[in-house]
């Protein structure tokens, strides 16, 4: 398997861990009787981090489909490389970096992880377009 869809593999992965970490904090908040009922009514607001959290989460599903299509056509398209292999790792990377910055409510660098991960899609992209 080459680096690139391993670390599809490993964002995947990472995906799941978010929905778990905002299910949990929601369950902690609501009760496992609100979880495993009907979720019938209004609830109270979640609190500040399980906001972040579910925020964070959705904030990596809108451009994992990006990613994985990225890194799926350099490797059917044959233009994988040690950029494309890079980029992967620093998106990788840079979304793990991401979950904790976001739910303890860390600002500006939060915003730069965010834009190194895009800057690792970008690598990835710039390998399948350019000659």
């Amino acid at each position: 398997m080459t680096i690139g869809l391993m670390m599809a593999a490993w964002t995947l992965v990472l995906a799941f861990a978010q929905i778990l970490l905002f299910d949990i904090a929601r369950t902690s908040q609501y009760g496992l009787k609100w979880n495993t009922g009907p979720r019938d009514g209004e609830m109270p607001p979640l609190s500040d981090k399980a906001q972040r959290l579910k925020r964070a989460q959705d904030n990596l599903f809108e451009t994992l489909p990006l990613f994985l299509g990225a890194v799926l056509i350099a490797h059917v398209a044959n233009k994988e490389s040690e950029i494309t292999a890079l980029g992967a790792q620093i998106y990788f990377w840079a979304r793990v970096a991401y979950v904790p910055l976001y739910a303890w409510g860390v600002r500006q660098i939060r915003s730069l992880v965010w834009l190194v991960s895009i800057v690792g899609l970008g690598m990835i992209a710039q390998a399948i377009l350019l000659p």
